[in-house]
């Protein structure tokens, strides 16, 4: 199975976990990540996480992030595929979603991702009949009850 994490979603176990929602959406992250360490799950990374890592102010959180994406992705998107990508870039802006979450869909959905997860409830609320948008809690939940 071939999943997108964006980079809020990378983010998460740096959130402030006294919040139930975030302690647990976390745990379910850190979970998907061993599954892509172990190789059950293929991890698809782009241009625009790169873009947005490295914009993180925070040297540790931006290196661990960063190596975790280059050891451990099975796909890349390069900048160079942005003209490709721009016509469903711009579809699904017209529905309101941003211009970097809607690279983060189009990248997912050009790489033929069955998920793509993120924490950002705005994302969330988007559909696509070309992927499946999830936070990490219910994936996690989702892939246990398919075991």
């Amino acid at each position: 199975m071939r999943v997108y994490l964006d980079n809020c979603c990378f983010n998460r176990p740096y959130d402030d976990q006294t919040q139930f929602k975030v302690s647990m959406e976390t745990r379910a992250k850190l979970h998907i990540q061993e599954l892509i360490r172990h190789g059950k799950l293929e991890l698809v990374d782009s241009f625009m996480l790169q873009y947005e890592n490295e914009a993180n102010p925070d040297r540790m959180r931006r290196d661990a992030i960063q190596s975790f994406r280059e050891q451990f992705r099975r796909y890349y998107i390069p900048f160079e595929r942005k003209e490709i990508l721009q016509p469903s870039v711009d579809a699904i802006m017209s529905t309101g979603v941003k211009y970097k979450d809607a690279v983060h869909v189009a990248c997912a959905e050009y790489a033929k991702c069955d998920y793509l997860l993120t924490t950002d409830v705005r994302l969330l609320k988007y559909t696509s009949d070309r992927i499946r948008i999830v936070n990490p809690l219910e994936f996690a939940q989702r892939e246990e009850e398919e075991e």
